[in-house]
């Protein structure tokens, strides 16, 4: 990452990295990024990644208990759980099963 890249630049580095068929959690990004208590900047910046057009598969996103905390920021309230679903996961109550199976940790992925 560049020195003089924003924030919001870095998380969207990070995002784009995530495996298909994979989720982390807002948390786990700011702690890799060394800014621990930071998880509402990455949703605010999986929010702005909505309004920007950018190309960052913000739906693998979520909370740390791997529920569906951002979906009202896609384009429709069911969105992000559908591009889960196509992604093979299972979900119920807007929550993740088998979270800490699906679970990718940036800092233990990304060297």
């Amino acid at each position: 990452m560049m020195k003089d890249e924003s924030f919001f630049d870095k998380v969207y580095d990070v995002v784009r990295q995530i495996p298909y068929g994979k989720v982390t959690s807002y948390g786990a990004i700011a702690k890799f990024l060394g800014a621990a208590r930071s998880s509402r900047m990455v949703g605010w910046a999986m929010n702005n990644s909505h309004t920007e057009n950018l190309s960052v598969p913000a739906h693998r996103v979520v909370n740390r208990n791997g529920l569906l905390t951002g979906k009202f920021h896609f384009d429709t309230p069911t969105l992000m759980q559908e591009l889960l679903e196509n992604e093979g996961h299972t979900l119920t109550d807007d929550q993740i099963k088998d979270f800490d199976n699906v679970f990718w940790d940036p800092a233990k992925e990304i060297f």
